[in-house]
């Protein structure tokens, strides 16, 4: 299981840096994503690296706030926000993905809360 950290309470315009890491699975292996999810709302597609680091994505609502990273040697992938805001507020989700012959293998973290407040 991945284990997301680095939540907490910010106020809006600060900086946050959100961890995925660990134990049991190369995350190099896999594609990595970040999700959030606010009360009452769907869960929302952030941001996703490829498996090689070659390729990134953001949704509108992050790009150029959002980055995202990968530290093999640590077997993390990274999310850092800047600029958060209050409609940032949810909890976080990574999620590690690999296509294979015999379907789609996925593994998801507890969420870490994120609360963007003054």
């Amino acid at each position: 299981q991945l284990q997301a950290s680095g939540g907490g309470l910010v106020q809006p315009g600060k900086s946050l840096t959100l961890s995925c890491a660990t134990s049991g699975i190369s995350l190099d292996d896999y594609a990595i994503g970040w999700f959030r999810q606010a009360p009452g709302k769907k869960r929302e597609g952030l941001s996703c690296i490829s498996k090689s680091d070659e390729y990134t994505w953001y949704v509108d609502s992050v790009k150029g706030r959002f980055t995202i990273s990968r530290d093999g040697a640590e077997n993390t992938v990274y999310l850092q926000m800047n600029s958060l805001q209050p409609e940032d507020t949810a909890a976080y989700y990574c999620n590690a993905a690999l296509a294979t012959l015999r379907g789609p293998i996925n593994y998801w973290g507890q969420g870490t809360q994120v609360t963007v407040s003054s």
